[in-house]
């Protein structure tokens, strides 16, 4: 059964290791690939919502900085550049496969906040009203730490329930949950189904992820937590490798899922 059957609205997550190099800056050729991916799922009657990380790791490297910064003003400074890149690569390459993106910048007290709540909600319905992809980040130039998600695995389940999501991909630099670290154990193997959220499950989550990101495994399972309580699955999927979401599509065992599939009764 594939974990599109069913599905209409769709939030896409792609982290900071997957839209750049070592060096921070940008993978080109895989965001080419990933978008040539999403535009064919689109042109497929999907609506894409694309939680983009990136901004700070982006803004490093177009600075020419040694490593990611520990202070506040130069990471907002960094996402401040980063941010234009990368909105300026998702509207080149989306373009080319006759698609519009449109830029959502958001902060928790946004969300937490009935009236604006609701204004963002509409915001999001009218543009994919409007056949248009949001491309959402955390507002990380202004962002500090009373009005932040913290990181892009937990704005993407929230913004998977401002937006009333069928289905959420979490793509990150790991093929999925593993019953051990599969880069120190040889013999790890692949969890393909998590049904709950358990401490054991919790248990297996490893430390922080690439040195240009945030977060690891444990902001993934919580980013699924919040997704299987409001209803919707989540599915991690390795995104060094965008055209794993042909397999997705065509019914193919990849990733790990979190929650149950529309129309499952397993």
């Amino acid at each position: 059964m594939s974990v599109f059957t069913g599905v209409k609205r769709i939030v896409v997550k792609v982290g900071t290791s997957t839209l750049t190099h070592q060096t921070g800056l940008l993978n080109l050729r895989r965001i080419e690939v990933l978008v040539k991916m999403l535009s064919d799922l689109k042109n497929a009657g999907m609506e894409l919502i694309l939680v983009s990380s990136g901004a700070i790791g982006v803004g490093v490297g177009e600075l020419g900085l040694k490593e990611k910064p520990s202070d506040t003003p130069t990471k907002q400074a960094c996402a401040a550049i980063g941010q234009c890149e990368l909105m300026y690569i998702y509207d080149k390459l989306f373009s080319e496969y006759n698609h519009k993106v449109a830029q959502i910048l958001l902060t928790k007290d946004v969300v937490e906040q009935p009236h604006r709540k609701e204004n963002v909600q509409n915001t999001f319905n009218r543009l994919l009203d409007m056949n248009v992809i949001p491309v959402v980040n955390e507002n990380d130039t202004v962002s500090v730490e009373e009005i932040e998600f913290g990181d892009n695995d937990t704005l993407a389940a929230v913004v998977g329930k401002l937006v009333d999501a069928d289905l959420l991909i979490m793509l990150s630099d790991i093929d999925g949950l593993y019953d051990k670290n599969p880069r120190q154990f040889s013999d790890a193997k692949l969890i393909p189904h998590v049904e709950k959220i358990t401490e054991e499950i919790r248990a297996l989550a490893g430390g922080k992820g690439s040195s240009l990101g945030t977060g690891g495994m444990i902001t993934k399972l919580n980013a699924a937590q919040i997704a299987m309580d409001a209803g919707f699955p989540m599915i991690l999927l390795n995104g060094q490798h965008p055209d794993l979401l042909y397999d997705l599509y065509d019914g193919k065992e990849v990733g790990t899922l979190f929650g149950r599939l529309k129309g499952s009764v397993c």
